[in-house]
């Protein structure tokens, strides 16, 4: 949703007139998903809503009955999710929807009131955008409840893993690939197998030739990242899936591998960028922290305005460790003046981690927002250490449940829809 927001202020694009008259006056049904139907109107705004993304990112829109098939299957497949979620009563509350919204807004360094400002500039209502982002977290909850349930680990994967002559480079560069992602369907013959697998190769051959790898991700990928032009984004090479990973580390920049074959489908990726990250040793940082939070008897702005009046009293000499006794709801350190003892980034969400590597020794952050509430932290001391053997393997056992989650993401997705009614209308 990030992209969202960079995407403000830029002006919606229509194209050439649409033949969505008919249906704006009734907004018909344009497909039935189970017990759910997708309107013309959702599909004209997510389809308005994609096509801003790309404007903002400067890539070029594709052919629009193309860009629509995707927009559709999409949404059929969220809609699939939504109702897979409300039969097993996986919800989002209003409480932890709004901390979330906060934290975004947060992390486009705007308030609260600023970003509904922002919003409404670029004709998204705050009210549509909450619903957004529940639906999204809804979403990621079922996934997370339903495709961990799938993933088994062994020791001898994680000690093989450790073993590995690439798994210095697992944490070492970063890599930005391109996928695309053409499915075969379950019991398929050996003749449209060899269908598909001529469709990859002809699809190589043209990405070879100088076709734009956006474009064809955009138009022929079945992958969930095709409206994203099959970027995968950035990711060390223990975060890819592991299907790929050895021919990612064996590849020059803008190398295109030849088609991968796997049980289902046939994987075409191109190494867009690489940059180097250098992880010999871990930065840990000796942090502690005050956590406050919203409840039934102090709202969100009674909230901010408590950990406001924190900072005041720590800027102003009172002790740390006395005030996260007092005040800080986080019951693992709170006892312990706060204390989180020597820690990486990568232990904590996005936002603490970022706030943690930016204080200085001593120093003592602003008021900022997570998804667990308000914190203010310190930062005592820094340290550069080897990892130690624990570390190393809870971060190989890390990187292999991230390859698994998304291979078995990609099949279970699958099975839901092809399990599912559908019937399009459009």
């Amino acid at each position: 949703m990030k992209k969202l927001i960079q995407g403000l202020s830029v002006f919606l694009w229509l194209g050439a007139p649409w033949s969505w008259a008919a249906y704006q006056e009734l907004d018909a049904i344009v497909a039935v998903v189970e017990d759910d139907v997708v309107l013309a109107s959702e599909l004209r705004y997510r389809f308005n809503q994609v096509a801003r993304q790309m404007q903002a990112s400067n890539v070029q829109l594709p052919p629009r009955d193309i860009m629509m098939s995707q927009v559709m299957e999409r949404l059929i497949l969220e809609s699939i999710q939504r109702q897979e979620a409300q039969r097993r009563g996986i919800e989002i509350d209003d409480e932890t929807l709004t901390r979330a919204v906060q934290s975004f807004a947060q992390g486009n360094n705007m308030t609260l009131e600023q970003f509904q400002a922002a919003l409404q500039k670029d004709g998204i209502g705050y009210r549509q955008f909450r619903e957004e982002i529940r639906q999204e977290m809804i979403i990621s909850r079922l996934q997370r409840n339903l495709i961990n349930r799938r993933i088994t680990i062994t020791e001898q994967e994680v000690q093989g893993l450790l073993n590995s002559p690439f798994y210095k480079q697992l944490f070492s560069d970063e890599y930005r690939v391109g996928h695309i992602l053409l499915s075969i369907e379950e019991g398929a013959s050996e003749a449209v197998v060899a269908q598909v697998a001529v469709r990859a190769n002809e699809i190589v051959r043209q990405l070879k030739d100088g076709a734009d790898f956006t474009q064809m991700a955009i138009s022929s990928s079945s992958s969930s990242t095709a409206l994203e032009g099959g970027d995968l984004g950035w990711r060390r090479a223990g975060e890819l899936p592991s299907l790929f990973t050895e021919q990612v580390l064996a590849m020059q920049v803008g190398d295109i591998a030849e088609p991968i074959q796997t049980s289902g489908a046939f994987h075409i990726i191109k190494l867009l960028e690489q940059r180097g990250a250098g992880m010999q040793q871990v930065e840990q940082t000796l942090v502690r922290h005050i956590l406050v939070k919203p409840s039934a008897i102090r709202s969100p702005e009674e909230t901010a305005e408590l950990i406001s009046d924190i900072k005041v009293q720590l800027d102003g000499g009172a002790d740390f460790a006395e005030l996260a006794a007092e005040h800080s709801e986080d019951p693992a350190s709170a006892l312990n003046g706060g204390d989180l003892g020597w820690s990486s980034p990568g232990q904590f969400v996005g936002q603490f981690g970022e706030v943690m590597s930016v204080t200085p020794i001593n120093g003592i952050s602003d008021p900022f927002l997570t998804q667990f509430g308000w914190h203010v932290l310190q930062v005592l001391d820094r340290r550069q250490e080897d990892l130690s053997d624990e570390a190393r393997e809870n971060m190989a056992m890390e990187i292999l449940h991230k390859q698994r989650f998304e291979e078995k993401q990609q099949e279970w997705l699958k099975e839901l829809r092809d399990e599912a009614f559908v019937e399009i209308r459009l």
